[in-house]
């Protein structure tokens, strides 16, 4: 089991659970995920580590069905059943010079660590973070505490700039040399940004399809990149942008739709 030491609302629908796991802790590093299970007749869901610690893990979750509905609802004393990582391939982290990553919506939570990683290699790093409102924003004040810069856009405008983190982007390519981009959100704000960058910069994503196993047994989080599959629990999860297949993994993400609201639906 593993015990709940922390939990809180971090914006809207977005909660954060600290999970006492001292080995994943001590083994994860930017870019890794686990997968967890709440009770034994739980699903298997995958999400990023947002933060490590010396005895727990940070993750960062959106309600958006069963599951992540039963996960908010848990709080301080509780336990998980299972906790499985730290999974999938650390970030590449070395000295590349100006890079700007971008979070939108809940991937807000998995580039801090790779924030933090990149600038304790004195890159100089710029955040573009984004949501649809300033109401699902959160952790402006952590990155203002490691970047460089901190940019913000909203859909509605309710705060930073009103539009898409591919817009701030596209102002800021015109501005500064920019040597890498990361982005981390739904397919298609990392599709925007990938062909904004085309033959540009060099941008890296990391890649969020169905997942059961996470080690590249079960075959569900497959992906065609540069032509070949791959599979994003081992391959990946990031990959060059300009590589991915991305009609092929929307369409693949959508396989269980129906089946996820009938879950909903279920008192």
């Amino acid at each position: 089991m593993y015990p709940i030491l922390q939990k809180r609302k971090l914006a809207e629908s977005t909660y954060l659970i600290e999970i006492e796991s001292p080995v994943i802790a001590k083994r994860a590093k930017a870019g890794q995920f686990i997968i967890l299970r709440i009770d034994e007749k739980g699903e298997r869901i995958p999400l990023t580590i947002a933060d490590s610690a010396k005895r727990a893990i940070t993750i960062v979750f959106l309600v958006v069905g069963k599951t992540t509905t039963e996960l908010s609802l848990l709080k301080k004393g509780d336990s998980l059943m299972d906790v499985v990582g730290p999974l999938g391939n650390p970030s590449k982290i070395q000295e590349y010079g100006n890079v700007v990553i971008i979070g939108g919506g809940l991937g807000i939570a998995p580039i801090y660590p790779v924030v933090k990683a990149l600038k304790e290699e004195k890159n100089k790093v710029i955040a573009i973070i984004g949501a649809k409102s300033k109401k699902y924003l959160f952790w402006e004040d952590r990155f203002k505490k490691v970047c460089d810069k901190v940019l913000i856009a909203t859909d509605d405008g309710s705060k930073g700039k009103k539009g898409l983190v591919s817009d701030v982007l596209k102002e800021l390519m015109q501005k500064e040399k920019i040597d890498l981009v990361i982005a981390i959100g739904s397919p298609i704000m990392m599709k925007v940004i990938s062909e904004l960058t085309k033959n540009r910069i060099k941008t890296i994503v990391s890649l969020n399809p169905i997942m059961i196993d996470g080690m590249g047994m079960c075959g569900c989080c497959r992906v065609i990149i540069n032509g070949k599959m791959k599979f994003t629990c081992c391959d990946g999860p990031e990959f060059n942008s300009h590589q991915v297949d991305w009609e092929e993994l929307m369409n693949r993400n959508k396989t269980y739709m129906e089946e996820e609201r009938c879950a909903c639906d279920v008192k």
